[in-house]
């Protein structure tokens, strides 16, 4: 056993200048003086070593691995068959080592730099992995830190000990940062990489506006305002959604704070980022009409239930406020509620609604078998779709002033016909994209390819089998090497018959 008491001392040191458990500066210092070891047993040889974390001897060994009997031995220097292995204990397994100590040598100079460099890169790795597992659940929070260098626009940025880098894409356009600045920024990424800063923060997003109100209003922290979204147009402008958790609560004036002094803090954190506070609604109409503030909003129309978009008329004065400068305001406002917003006049609604009620029309006057006046009347009771027309109760329609019975029921009939013709063109389209049994049985098909390929109109192994590469490449999804693939697959059957 070899005496070496100054390793214990180093250790501690490593650990403490490195935050790293003495137990990982341990491991890495073993394997690499197991790696010097087999160096001069030979590499094709294994080693050990094993150090004593009280005094620091530490022993040396040579090993062999246990292989079943059946198993060709490819490697005699570090591999010993189970038969063998048992003469020399008899209670050993195959996968374990057989193990003899040799003598542990005092290592040259060359021997000792190569070791010093092994357990450098052990403890980065260590190090590095350390890092990874502290952060990465902390991605999407808010970091604090010191600037240390600027590197090419990208700002370095020490946190928590820690290498941090602020790509220059994600700075907001008006920070300056120097040297000793203090900075906030999300944690965007925590990288795995062996080289450069392992965490990636972002000063654009809009988290960082919700964790800076977070911070300067403690009604957020103690349950009494919910903080719902937040949009970003970086360094110019934002906006805020808030609720009040309890009635008779000011969210709007709790965010801006006395003489606005809050929402200033956030706005100077932020390079002067002007901020609007605006109050979440649980109704999505008036939600949209506070997010568009401070343009006045007239009436908020959703055109179509199942899709989350809008259409806001506002008066010609508005207009450019609803807007904004290049389009600012209300596309603040569609991030800020998640619905697409459509800005137009009184002027611009009348005609879009003219051309809608023209298109519905014409639709009635062909699907139907009426003329324009039919049409017309029908939309103007709000009679818009073919459903409405099919659903509704004969004995309303017949309150409809000029229609009577026969007509009603004229109606009723067509457009039921019609709905049935819809749904039968529907079904027959989708029988055209369903693929042949045949498609499947090409090798290398899976559901997806499958469906996608039926879809643009190959249903069969045959029409797979006629196609070529430069169709299928046209298809989304559909490589260059996986169509020439499938091409071939499909054709298989050709070359088996030539071959016969």
């Amino acid at each position: 056993m070899v005496s070496s008491n100054y390793i214990p001392q180093i250790v501690q040191a490593l650990s403490d200048e490195r935050n790293l458990a003495p137990e990982v500066i341990f491991e890495a210092l073993e394997a690499a003086l197991a790696l010097a070891a087999r160096r001069k047993i030979g590499n094709e040889s294994d080693a050990r070593v094993s150090i004593d974390q009280e005094t620091g001897d530490y022993e040396t060994y040579r090993r062999w691995e246990v292989i079943e009997d059946e198993e060709e031995i490819e490697f005699p220097e570090r591999q010993i068959s189970l038969t063998e292995a048992r003469e020399k204990n008899s209670g050993i397994q195959a996968g374990e080592f057989v193990e003899i100590i040799i003598p542990s040598r005092a290592t040259d100079r060359i021997s000792a730099a190569a070791t010093r460099q092994v357990v450098m890169q052990k403890v980065r790795e260590a190090e590095r992995d350390r890092v990874y597992k502290e952060f990465a659940p902390r991605i999407g929070t808010m970091l604090s830190g010191v600037v240390r260098r600027v590197d090419r626009g990208d700002v370095i940025v020490e946190t928590e000990g820690v290498e941090a880098m602020l790509p220059r894409m994600s700075c907001i356009s008006k920070d300056g940062f120097r040297q000793g600045d203090r900075v906030r920024a999300i944690l965007k990424d925590v990288r795995s990489d062996p080289r450069g800063p392992q965490l990636i923060l972002d000063r654009t997003s809009p988290e960082l506006l919700i964790e800076l109100f977070k911070l300067e209003v403690p009604e957020t922290r103690e349950g009494l305002i919910e903080i719902r979204s937040a949009a970003r147009d970086p360094g110019l402008r934002a906006k805020i959604a808030v609720r009040a958790v309890t009635a008779q609560f000011d969210p709007i004036g709790a965010c801006v704070g006395v003489r606005g002094t809050r929402v200033q803090s956030v706005s100077k954190e932020i390079a002067g980022e002007r901020v609007d506070i605006v109050e979440w609604s649980p109704n999505a109409a008036q939600f949209v009409i506070n997010a568009l503030a401070p343009a006045v909003v007239e009436k908020v129309v959703a055109n179509q239930p199942d899709v989350k978009a809008v259409d806001v008329v506002v008066s010609e004065s508005q207009l450019s406020k609803a807007i904004g400068r290049a389009g600012q305001n209300v596309r603040l406002a569609s991030q800020l509620t998640g619905w697409e917003i459509n800005i137009m006049t009184r002027d611009e609604q009348e005609q879009k609604l003219n051309e809608e009620a023209q298109k519905i029309a014409t639709e009635f006057m062909e699907l139907l078998d009426v003329d324009e006046d039919v049409a017309t009347v029908l939309i103007q009771n709000e009679y818009t779709s073919l459903l409405d027309i099919v659903c509704v109760e004969p004995d309303v329609l017949e309150q409809i002033e000029q229609f009577d019975e026969n007509l009603v029921s004229n109606i009723q009939s067509r457009a039921a016909d019609a709905m049935l013709q819809r749904e039968f063109q529907a079904i027959k389209q989708s029988e055209e994209n369903t693929p042949d049994d045949t498609l499947y049985e090409v090798e290398g098909m899976d559901e997806t390819t499958a469906q996608v390929l039926a879809a643009n109109g190959i249903r069969t192994m045959e029409e797979l089998q006629e196609a070529d590469t430069f169709t299928l490449v046209e298809i989304p999804g559909i490589s260059e090497d996986r169509a020439k693939e499938l091409i071939m697959s499909a054709r298989a059957p050709w070359f088996e018959q030539l071959e016969q």
